[in-house]
């Protein structure tokens, strides 16, 4: 089962961040390329509008460079996607400000304060960032503003969720006894080198650099300096955050993520517990520590370590999530909405070509294959293969049944160009 705190943390996260979840796309406005006013009105929320250059900035945002590669098609179809969200998040923000919750100037300052500092980045890189999408400071304030105000409405619409009684926890636990193992698999933590500037708080940039960097962290490991202390200074993955840590990961998952031969190397009982080994994953080299290994499933039991408080916060949870979109769907039903845009979209629906705009590519040369070295050497001759680690670090798996049914809320506001929190390794 998924540590759930680390799930209610993403819940509310996700209520204010889903906004661009299912969003795609970039470029010109539907049609007929640039005949459209940027500063037309896509749509209107109780007569407040949503110009179409709100709606490009989003789509520019989420394309990632990749507009260009948009039929006319495609990039309308993302863009009703994004003006959707965008809808929802209006009528969420209308709503935070009739409850009291819109943030303070300070608070937004805060919040953009903490959200550049954990993306890693260099003021520069974020600097960057913004102008490649149209991101204003301005804009990008009114973004937090409404991302605050959204996420403390709906803390305050949840907060009368009550822990679920001792019966009802025991009956959950009972209904889902096959979701409480402990699988078979390993602890890892886990320093990351990446030879591209991919912006992860990037200090090498190339493959010599990387290899350079990678060896003498290995150095300092065999010197007896500590993994979480060097994982926090030099990895370059959100997960130095953690000291580097990657939670628990199954024999399976590693399977479906991790090389062959490092799978073998981790499950090995040769391989020592504290054992350091070196990979190459997706480009990137990775100083793996064996933490710890369970060589066999073992069940779990409400006694266990951790469990009775994570079915708890697992069922406040699927409340909260319920409750949240319940509360949506009454306000979009009470907001009077008109969507200018799906209308144009409805009257000229002959002007939409599905061709995609001819695309010059560059043929791909890796053909790769992975080491693990079960030892603390040099990782000079690792080779590079695509296999990519895993992204969630799981003790057990996660019950079907722990999620009420409930539609998905998205009420939202706009990605944060300048400072994603994402973590990819937790």
């Amino acid at each position: 089962m998924p540590s759930v705190k680390t799930k209610l943390t993403a819940m509310v996260s996700l209520l204010v961040a889903a906004l661009f979840a299912a969003s795609c796309g970039g470029g010109n406005p539907i049609g007929s390329g640039t005949d459209v006013d940027p500063n037309a009105t896509a749509a209107t929320v109780n007569g407040k509008p949503i110009k179409m250059e709100d709606v490009d900035r989003a789509v520019k945002q989420q394309a990632q460079g990749q507009d260009a590669k948009l039929s006319p098609l495609e990039l309308a179809s993302a863009r009703l996607q994004v003006l959707q969200s965008l809808i929802e998040q209006e009528v969420m923000f209308q709503k935070a400000e009739k409850e009291g919750t819109v943030p303070s100037d300070e608070e937004i300052t805060a919040e953009i304060n903490k959200q550049k500092t954990q993306s890693g980045k260099s003021a520069d890189e974020i600097e960057k960032e913004m102008r490649d999408a149209g991101v204003t400071d301005a804009a990008l304030r009114d973004q937090v503003k409404k991302q605050l105000a959204i996420q403390k409405l709906v803390d305050k619409i949840t907060g009368k969720i009550e822990p679920p009684k001792d019966a009802e926890i025991e009956a959950f636990y009972n209904g889902n006894k096959d979701a409480f193992v402990k699988k078979r698999g390993v602890k890892l933590a886990a320093i990351v080198i990446d030879p591209s500037n991919s912006g992860e708080g990037d200090t090498t940039t190339d493959e010599q650099t990387a290899v350079l960097k990678a060896n003498d962290i290995i150095k300092r490991l065999q010197a007896g300096q500590e993994f979480s202390t060097l994982a926090q200074q030099f990895s370059e993955d959100q997960s130095r955050l953690q000291g580097g840590d990657l939670g628990y990961i199954s024999e399976e998952d590693m399977k479906q993520s991790f090389p062959p031969e490092v799978v073998a190397s981790l499950m090995s009982p040769q391989t020592d517990i504290g054992k350091i080994l070196t990979a190459r994953m997706m480009g990137k080299l990775y100083i793996l520590k064996l933490q710890d290994r369970s060589d066999k499933d073992e069940a779990v039991t409400l006694n266990s370590p951790g469990i009775k408080q994570q079915v708890t916060d697992q069922l406040v949870n699927s409340r909260k999530q319920l409750l949240s979109a319940s509360y949506q769907a009454i306000a979009m039903n009470e907001a009077r909405i008109e969507n200018y845009l799906a209308r144009r979209v409805i009257d000229n629906p002959n002007e939409l070509s599905g061709a995609r705009p001819a695309q010059v590519t560059t043929p791909g040369t890796a053909n790769d294959n992975t080491a693990a070295n079960a030892n603390t050497g040099s990782v000079t001759n690792l080779n590079t293969n695509t296999a990519t680690p895993p992204k969630n670090a799981n003790t057990t798996q996660t019950p079907k049944a722990a999620t009420t049914p409930a539609a998905k809320p998205s009420s939202s506001a706009p990605a944060r160009p300048a400072a994603p929190t994402g973590n990819a390794n937790r």
